[in-house]
């Protein structure tokens, strides 16, 4: 009789082992499965919550000043510098290093030791904007600061923050891609980058 109750005794302890054991497998394994992969809408809609957040707005998306207050220009959203937006003369010597940066009005263009940077229109216009980009371009961007991707380019200019959007994830920066390929599309072929030697050419143009 007591070799059946330590038999009985023996194989309870070791069924609770087998399913406190199987348990953990389980939920181990379920703690390691591969994210799900977002959806389309899913990627867009995290791309929107990223764009209004890490300030791409500030730069890309042209001002309107509304009871002293500036504010986005929601019909211009991520358009970049306006194409016909001059800039007023500017006097090289108050940009040498060591000297005040300027910027436009609207925040879109900025002046400093690196010549003139104009913000780039990111709206899907084929001709002017990101239409023509793809993701990979996007993400190769971001990763090498380099102007269109292109390995022997320019570098992206201040004072976008490449370096730290070079950062995100591939995820972050796919649903951005995503996201930006979704908004209104807009013509605003932006002027195209003046180096430091070249600023003065810009006062013989007005």
């Amino acid at each position: 009789m007591k070799n059946i109750l330590n038999y009985f005794y023996t194989a309870s302890i070791f069924s609770i082992a087998l399913i406190t054991f199987g348990g953990c497998t389980h939920e181990k394994a379920e703690s390691e499965e591969t994210p799900k992969e977002m959806s389309q809408a899913e990627k867009v809609e995290r791309g929107r919550y990223l764009v209004s957040t890490i300030g791409c707005n500030d730069c890309h998306t042209p001002k309107v000043f509304v009871d002293g207050a500036m504010k986005f220009n929601e019909e211009l959203l991520l358009s970049g510098h306006p194409q016909d937006e001059a800039l007023p003369e500017i006097d090289e010597t108050e940009v040498t290093p060591g000297k005040w940066y300027l910027a436009s009005s609207g925040l879109t263009a900025w002046v400093g030791p690196w010549g003139v940077s104009y913000a780039a229109n990111l709206t899907p216009d084929n001709a002017t904007g990101s239409g023509m980009w793809t993701e990979e371009l996007f993400l190769k961007m971001l990763r090498t600061g380099k102007f269109m991707g292109l390995d022997a380019g320019r570098n992206i200019m201040p004072p976008m923050p490449w370096e730290v959007y070079g950062q995100m994830t591939d995820d972050d920066l796919k649903s951005i891609f995503a996201y930006i390929q979704t908004i209104k599309p807009i013509s605003n072929n932006v002027p195209a980058y003046v180096p430091p030697n070249e600023i003065a050419s810009l006062k013989s143009t007005k």
